[in-house]
């Protein structure tokens, strides 16, 4: 499928916070509750937090479209997934300790639908992250994925990314483990 992948910009804010919502439970482990995952979608993953988001220089907020779909050529189809990278040194002393290349940006948001796995969505995003975090001047990219998400670890393990330590992730009222994974650009 040709995917097309560009900037988000605020007015995508509340299709990004459909997208999140669907795609945010699917990357939290089994133990991890309704409650908690759905106030973590509301205080971090909603429209205007993704409207901030789009709006501030220390992030590359991108997103994907299917390229043949849209009704008006690239940029006009629904949204099928989105990434978000944010300058600068990690603010967790676990990620900061495990990290080893700098300067570096943070991949903090990497989702796709589940219905467009496998179809090429995931890779264009990667592919185009990893652009930009290289446009920013960053050498190497982390990112924390849950330590049970098998199919991101895999996917992220495929496109370079290596185990290098471990952190904690506050998903509502639950703490979560995760791997930190790093790549050199």
């Amino acid at each position: 499928m040709p995917v097309a992948v560009r900037l988000a910009e605020p007015a995508d804010a509340d299709a990004l916070a459909e997208v999140a919502a669907l795609t945010f439970p699917l990357a939290c482990p089994p133990e991890s509750t309704p409650e908690s995952q759905q106030a973590f979608i509301r205080t971090v993953l909603s429209a205007d937090r993704f409207a901030d988001y789009a709006g501030d220089p220390s992030r590359v907020l991108l997103v994907a479209q299917d390229a043949a779909d849209a009704p008006g050529g690239p940029g006009e189809g629904p949204l099928l997934g989105y990434t978000m990278l944010v300058d600068g040194e990690p603010s967790d002393a676990d990620v900061r300790a495990a990290i080893t290349l700098r300067p570096t940006i943070e991949l903090s948001k990497c989702y796709v639908l589940a219905g467009q796995h496998g179809r090429g969505v995931g890779p264009a995003l990667m592919a185009a992250s990893l652009d930009a975090a290289r446009e920013r001047g960053a050498v190497g990219v982390w990112l924390g994925v849950n330590q049970l998400n098998a199919r991101a670890q895999a996917f992220y393990h495929r496109h370079g990314f290596e185990r290098v330590g471990t952190k904690r992730f506050q998903v509502g009222d639950r703490l979560e483990d995760d791997f930190v994974l790093e790549r050199e650009l």
